[in-house]
């Protein structure tokens, strides 16, 4: 028996995670999409450094709402998630 899993798209590009992982985790382990959330003012790629909401780090885009902190957010069936904005 297999796990549930979810599917969404993370910058158009459909991911599949197993039922209650976060945004983070679905864009950090997805093969099919470079591991980036967003930028510094100089343009240098962040990350998140804390995986709970403090470091603010992974902020992104979901479902239209920026600055949505991607380790505090279980991944849903649909979810459009946009990064490095």
């Amino acid at each position: 028996m297999s796990e549930p899993s979810v599917h969404l798209h993370i910058d158009g590009v459909a991911v599949e995670v197993p039922a209650g992982a976060s945004v983070a985790a679905a864009i950090a382990t997805s093969s099919e999409v470079a591991p980036r959330f967003r930028r510094s003012r100089s343009g240098q790629p962040r990350a998140p450094l804390c995986g709970m909401g403090v470091c603010f780090e992974c902020r992104v885009t979901i479902d239209g709402a920026a600055h949505q902190r991607a380790c505090l957010t279980v991944a849903r069936e649909g979810m459009q998630v946009r990064c490095d904005d």
